[in-house]
């Protein structure tokens, strides 16, 4: 993996951001990651620490998970796994850990939803150089979509289809919720991206992060 991490390509000022197309790709290439991990490997594999700096770039440009240390097996066909010690990244980690709720497949949907809004926005999801009511990103985030001001979240030079931008931000709010059986398992995560399936409007968040 010779180009670094998404991180690498999304925070820092060495190489240009990632044009509109690119940033839609390195999504559904980490969505197809995950439900590889989830839904096709003979034992389902919960990654437990989906973060950028976890996503190595090929010289294709093309995204591939990393960093398997905090991943859990599970063989449980309801599809949870309770574990002691929370596990994974501030900003990414899933509400459940803090509840001490069983942990289950929907934790990594969580912290895709989470990368998903960084990939769009090209920032991180706490940065508090930002104004108070953005440092925060998902509620930044929800408010422009909620005021239906989502051209805030890109920068005013990028050219972006905002059907897909949209799409994009709907996407990413889903996997946020903050009760697990509303976000969606990764195969229809991976469909909503590509557009193949009806996406319905998100409802409001609880935020976590603003509150940890």
């Amino acid at each position: 993996m010779c180009d670094g991490s998404l991180a690498d390509f999304l925070f820092t000022h060495e190489r240009p951001q990632p044009n509109w197309e690119e940033k839609v790709e390195i999504a559904r290439d980490i969505a197809r990651g995950i439900h590889y991990l989830h839904d096709e490997c003979e034992t389902q594999i919960i990654h437990c620490d989906i973060k950028p700096q976890n996503i190595l770039m090929d010289e294709h440009c093309c995204a591939k998970i990393s960093d398997f240390g905090l991943a859990k097996l599970s063989k449980a066909p309801d599809q949870t796994k309770t574990f002691t010690g929370i596990r994974g990244t501030r900003g990414y980690v899933v509400p459940e850990w803090h509840r001490r709720l069983p942990i289950t497949v929907k934790a990594d949907v969580y912290s895709f939803g989470i990368v998903l809004l960084e990939i769009v926005c090209g920032r991180k999801c706490l940065d508090w150089s930002h104004r108070e009511d953005e440092a925060v990103l998902e509620d930044w985030v929800y408010d422009c979509y909620e005021a239906r001001e989502m051209e805030k979240l890109v920068g005013e030079e990028e050219e972006v289809d905002m059907r897909k931008l949209e799409r994009m931000v709907k996407v990413g709010l889903w996997c946020i919720q903050d009760e697990p059986s509303l976000r969606p398992l990764m195969k229809k995560v991976l469909l909503m991206i590509e557009g193949t399936v009806y996406i319905p409007t998100p409802p409001s968040l609880t935020s976590f992060l603003s509150a940890v």
